[in-house]
């Protein structure tokens, strides 16, 4: 078994749940996927050759897997929860477009240890890191500042 499969049965059975074959073939799921992801989009890679799983039940597993530590909220767009796994994947820093809603990443390595030092200075024990940066990627930045004008 994996080692994100062993971690989510383990945090299952101290609630007093078991690893059942539709949450198995969720997590499995969840971790076939490279990008980020929503509840529709999971269930519709999930349902074509997994019958019996519904989307209401993707809906009650997520909720699990975050609480697992196995996956985390990368953002909200269009109106809907986005989501990535995390187990075995370095921090990183999401940046949105506000405009056209482009998405990249970069690694947290190089300002971790300024966020280290922050929390030693607060006496905060940081357990997670969510960090996410709004504004115009280079493509819109330069679109709207062709669009501006002189006059005022």
């Amino acid at each position: 078994m994996a080692d994100h499969a062993t971690i989510f049965r383990d945090y299952l059975a101290k609630k007093g749940l078991k690893l059942t074959s539709p949450r198995k073939k969720i997590l499995e799921a969840v971790f076939a996927i490279h990008e980020h992801f929503n509840a529709e989009e999971l269930y519709g890679r999930i349902k074509s050759h997994s019958q019996g799983i519904s989307l209401a039940t993707v809906y009650r597993t997520l909720p699990l897997l975050l609480e697992a530590g196995l996956v985390q909220h990368a953002l909200r767009s269009a109106g809907r929860e986005r989501y990535e796994h995390i187990y075995g994947h370095p921090k990183h820093i999401h940046w949105l477009c506000r405009s056209c809603g482009s998405l990249v990443e970069t690694d947290l390595q190089s300002v971790d240890p300024l966020i280290a030092e922050l929390a030693k200075s607060l006496n905060f024990k940081e357990e997670d890191i969510e960090l996410s940066i709004r504004g115009l990627c280079w493509k819109c930045a330069s679109t709207e500042n062709e669009n501006q004008t002189d006059e005022r």
